[in-house]
């Protein structure tokens, strides 16, 4: 294993350890989720790069970063949906929370300008 791949890798361990750190130790539902989404998503780039630093093979190379470009892509909106979900669904935002943003934007609960 090259050292890049190798530093590669470990950062995205760490950073996925981290996220999960985040996700047990956070005090709400939205707090984890950033957690979960923001760390997650960059610890698998990582690892996705150097696995494909490792390979060392033009196709699969390809196939990983596409997959990096898929989290990437993905995650965000996932975030963004359960957050929604959890708004929407009565989920208080933690007390030490200064601002709630959302206040008053929701008209209708069914409404799908809002979601």
């Amino acid at each position: 294993m090259t050292p890049i791949a190798q530093v590669l890798v470990c950062v995205g361990a760490l950073l996925i350890a981290l996220a999960a750190v985040g996700v047990l130790r956070l005090p709400d539902v939205y707090l984890r989720m950033h957690a979960a989404t923001k760390a997650a998503s960059l610890g698998i780039a990582f690892i996705l790069s150097g696995a494909a630093i490792l390979l060392d093979d033009g196709v699969a190379s390809v196939k990983l970063f596409l997959a990096i470009i898929f989290q990437f892509a993905t995650a965000p909106v996932a975030a963004h949906v359960i957050g929604r979900a959890a708004y929407k669904g009565g989920v208080k935002l933690w007390e030490k929370n200064r601002y709630d943003e959302l206040e008053g934007a929701a008209t209708e609960p069914d409404d799908p300008v809002t979601l």
